[in-house]
């Protein structure tokens, strides 16, 4: 088997033609095809479906599609590594917007400093999203808040965080004191995330042990536009203090801890398997935990404390 063969292949599945593929490639449709049947003769198995339309991946083409994506990034990499001895490649990494608040600007900074040859690609979507994402293998690494859709993750528990209750202070309702009760949530209007989001899941949880139940006012799945809606007085909300990071000093808002420490949020570092994960995507899971242990030891990541083992 020959990488020549794999990025033949793999250009195939992404064209869904062997004739657009061969174009790409710049080679003969029938030196492709050969290759091709090649490759099939030596896994003894058939990896394509031809068709009057084009081609499409077998169940076993697709499982070797995905194989093949990985093999061929991590023979790019030691190729670029070798040429520039020193360590190169391409990592992909998946933050929740809160998160990326206060832990991405630090850590695009740590990996520029010390790997100066990494390609980072930074993706910020909800947890639920990058989970999906790490189980296609569209990231190496990120930064999420449960692990239920886990496949061969590696995960490492990174740093727990305290949940405030943030709103204008002349909202109606708005309890103040130097922490609050989960109790006292209910009846106030909330502006919270939609009921697939971690978040929602681990306040809904909390007001459950209380026997009580949120006045959901808003469902907004978008940090930003969540804390408008808080911000212009429409609702309060339940957030991480990283989520506060990039608001303005306001002296109308309030940021109220949870006394209950069932309101807390765990923070997991989660990877695809070491043998998957090439040498450029292992230093940054060893920088992104390291600029995190950082924050919190330093006192710039609001409420959070490290992950006791």
């Amino acid at each position: 088997m020959e990488l020549r063969q794999l990025r033949y292949f793999t250009r195939v599945v992404e064209l869904g033609s062997m004739g657009r593929a061969a174009v790409a490639l710049g080679v003969g449709t029938p030196a492709l095809s050969q290759q091709i049947s090649r490759l099939e003769g030596e896994l003894a198995t058939r990896l394509l479906q031809r068709s009057a339309s084009g081609v499409v991946p077998t169940d076993a083409g697709l499982a070797f599609y995905k194989q093949a994506q990985l093999a061929l990034r991590h023979a790019d990499d030691a190729a670029s590594a070798a040429r520039q001895a020193r360590l190169a490649g391409h990592v992909s990494v998946g933050l929740a917007p809160s998160t990326s608040a206060v832990l991405a600007l630090p850590f695009l900074q740590a990996m520029r400093a010390r790997y100066p040859d990494v390609r980072l690609r930074l993706v910020e979507s909800l947890s639920g999203n990058l989970a999906a994402m790490l189980n296609a293998r569209q990231l190496d690494l990120a930064v999420l808040f449960e692990t239920a859709s886990a496949r061969r993750w590696s995960v490492l528990p990174l740093l727990d965080e305290r949940l405030f209750l943030i709103g204008r202070r002349d909202l109606p309702g708005m309890p103040g004191g130097r922490s609050v009760r989960i109790a006292q949530l209910a009846g106030l209007p909330l502006a919270l995330p939609s009921g697939g989001h971690g978040l929602r899941a681990i306040v809904d949880a909390a007001l459950a042990r209380e026997r009580c139940e949120a006045h959901t006012l808003l469902e907004i799945d978008g940090l930003a536009v969540l804390m408008d809606a808080v911000r212009a007085g429409l609702a309060a909300t339940v957030q991480p203090g990283a989520a506060t990071v990039r608001l303005p000093a306001d002296a109308a808002m309030a940021r109220v801890p949870i006394a209950e420490r069932s309101a807390r949020r765990r923070n997991l570092l989660a990877s695809l398997s070491d043998d998957e994960l090439s040498p450029a995507a292992l230093a940054a899971r060893v920088v992104l935990k390291a600029v995190a242990t950082t924050l919190v030891t330093e006192q710039r990541w609001p409420g959070a404390t490290l992950h006791e083992s």
